[in-house]
């Protein structure tokens, strides 16, 4: 067989790429609590609990073309009107994003980097879930894409409206 071999002209390797670049640098936790305020008596009640889910998310610009993303992760389960737990993960992630529009980089950063957090952050609380005596937790996918609009969307009504009661002053 003959051997092949790829040379790339040395002016050709020095010159940047061009074009956009997403990518994921980094992932960890940025802090985690789990808390079980009636324990051990929360254990001995019979039925469902109610769970409610909370996110949030902070992005942090700390260099050129370099964010962290930060998914904030809250569940509260509660049984009759008490707290069983509540599980809190915050995931972040350091994503190198060049070569977009600034109307592009704002929905990167509010649906790519969350939706590629968002699993760690899932199996972070459904762990300590169940590390913590309760019956399994399985978060259901989230389209970041869908809540980014909704959030756009209500943006430009408060904007609208806004400018309406500037107008009637």
């Amino acid at each position: 067989m003959a051997e092949e071999q790829n040379e790339i002209p040395a002016a050709a390797a020095e010159q940047p790429a061009t074009g956009a670049r997403f990518q994921l640098q980094k992932l960890y936790v940025k802090d985690v609590s789990f808390e079980v305020p009636g324990a051990p008596q929360v254990f001995q009640e019979e039925g469902a609990a109610e769970i409610k889910l909370n996110l949030a998310q902070r992005v942090n610009n700390v260099g050129e073309g370099l964010y962290e993303v930060v998914l904030s992760v809250t569940v509260t389960a509660t049984s009759k009107d008490k707290t069983a737990y509540l599980a809190e993960v915050h995931q972040a992630g350091l994503f190198g994003i060049n070569g977009l529009e600034e109307a592009q980089l704002q929905a990167a950063l509010n649906t790519l980097c969350p939706h590629s957090l968002f699993p760690y952050a899932a199996r972070t609380i459904t762990g300590l879930v169940a590390d913590g005596g309760f019956p399994p937790l399985v978060l259901q996918p989230i389209n970041f894409d869908h809540v980014y609009q909704q959030r756009l969307q209500e943006a430009q009504m408060q904007q609208a409206a806004g400018d309406i009661e500037a107008g009637n002053a």
